[in-house]
């Protein structure tokens, strides 16, 4: 087989797809019972939700876009406690769009939903008519429903396809990369999205033991490509090459990147931006876009005026980023990798 278009050579953190935008009417499947999360079947448990209402609560009145809608948890919140604002929700994931649907259906022309990646923003939001908004959030990763079914192939505990799409209708899968890509590509793959530096020895693994149909033969081939000394710590040792193929196969980091330039530009004064991620990767890009544009990009002399011509459109809203709090850790364990860094867009004539 030839190796698949990972795009090694060219840009690493290119999305793999962009499907048709559809926008999606939500349709009521039952009564809700009262309370904030009234959705019988949880999607995703939405992760530092109390900070996340808290800094979006602060934006003028709008529409704020949840770049990253999942089941709806975050934008269902949102919607409860800020009545003067609307939400267009996004996702790429027609599962997550159809469960989004029926959670938030009672919240009438105050929700809309759009299958698309939210490297589209800035058309999606074009399309219906909307130049500004108030806030976005974009809530990074994998949800706990493509966590939890194996047949969708996110998976290292139980089999699967070596699928990892969350657009299925996307041709490239896992399958294609851990079966046509050559050694050196997996490297690069393994080093961009896990951070693996057992990547060469995980590598030559996958090519000797081609080819893979699902995913428990995958991760019994990582673990024992890995010595043993490091299998007994840092979680399960297929974690970090499943990662990394399900950034790469998704395009992850270029979506990333995409929704941040769009995002912000996208503000109003006041709006602001928050931003929840699971990996280092993700969030070094997101410290850095901050950081550029809230001054830190100005090569001018200290306590001199800046002359530059750096952004200072931005004011970051923490120092650092905010994690998951002990009690929230105790409900939800797989919240411990959420790091939330949140900013403000200042009057357009900043700087």
């Amino acid at each position: 087989m030839s190796s698949p278009p990972v795009g090694v050579k060219g840009d690493p953190y290119s999305a793999q797809s962009s499907p048709t935008r559809r926008t999606v009417t939500p349709t009521v499947s039952g009564t809700p019972a009262g309370g904030l999360l009234m959705s019988s079947d949880r999607y995703h448990e939405p992760v530092l939700a109390t900070e996340v209402i808290e800094i979006l609560s602060a934006v003028p009145s709008g529409v704020i876009v949840d770049a990253t809608v999942g089941g709806g948890g975050h934008s269902e919140l949102l919607l409860s406690a800020l009545p003067e604002v609307g939400i267009v929700g996004l996702d790429r994931d027609a599962e997550a769009i159809a469960e989004a649907g029926r959670r938030l259906a009672r919240f009438g022309d105050r929700f809309r939903l759009v299958h698309a990646p939210f490297s589209a923003i800035g058309e999606v939001l074009s399309d219906i008519g909307v130049d500004l908004v108030s806030g976005v959030l974009a809530d990074l990763g994998v949800s706990s429903r493509h966590l939890d079914d194996p047949a969708r192939g996110f998976s290292y505990r139980h089999s699967g396809p070596l699928d990892m799409r969350m657009d299925p209708t996307q041709q490239l899968s896992a399958a294609e990369i851990v079966n046509g890509a050559s050694r050196a590509e997996l490297v690069e793959i393994l080093l961009v999205g896990g951070e693996d530096r057992f990547a060469g020895r995980v590598a030559s693994a996958i090519v000797a033991g081609r080819p893979f149909v699902d995913t428990l033969s995958l991760a019994e081939a990582v673990v024992a490509a890995i010595p043993a000394p490091a299998r007994r710590k840092g979680g399960h040792p297929a974690k970090r090459t499943f990662q990394a193929l399900r950034m790469w196969v998704n395009g992850e980091l270029g979506e990333l990147r995409s929704v941040l330039r769009l995002g912000l530009d996208l503000l109003v004064p006041g709006g602001r931006m928050v931003v929840i991620s699971y990996h280092s990767g993700e969030d070094r890009l997101v410290k850095a876009e901050f950081a550029a544009r809230s001054g830190g990009a100005c090569v001018c002399p200290p306590g001199l005026p800046c002359v530059c011509g750096a952004p200072r459109d931005l004011k970051l809203l923490n120092r650092g980023a905010l994690k998951p709090g002990g009690e929230e850790l105790a409900k939800n364990p797989r919240s411990s990798a959420a790091r939330l860094r949140a900013a403000e867009r200042r009057g357009r004539d900043a700087g």
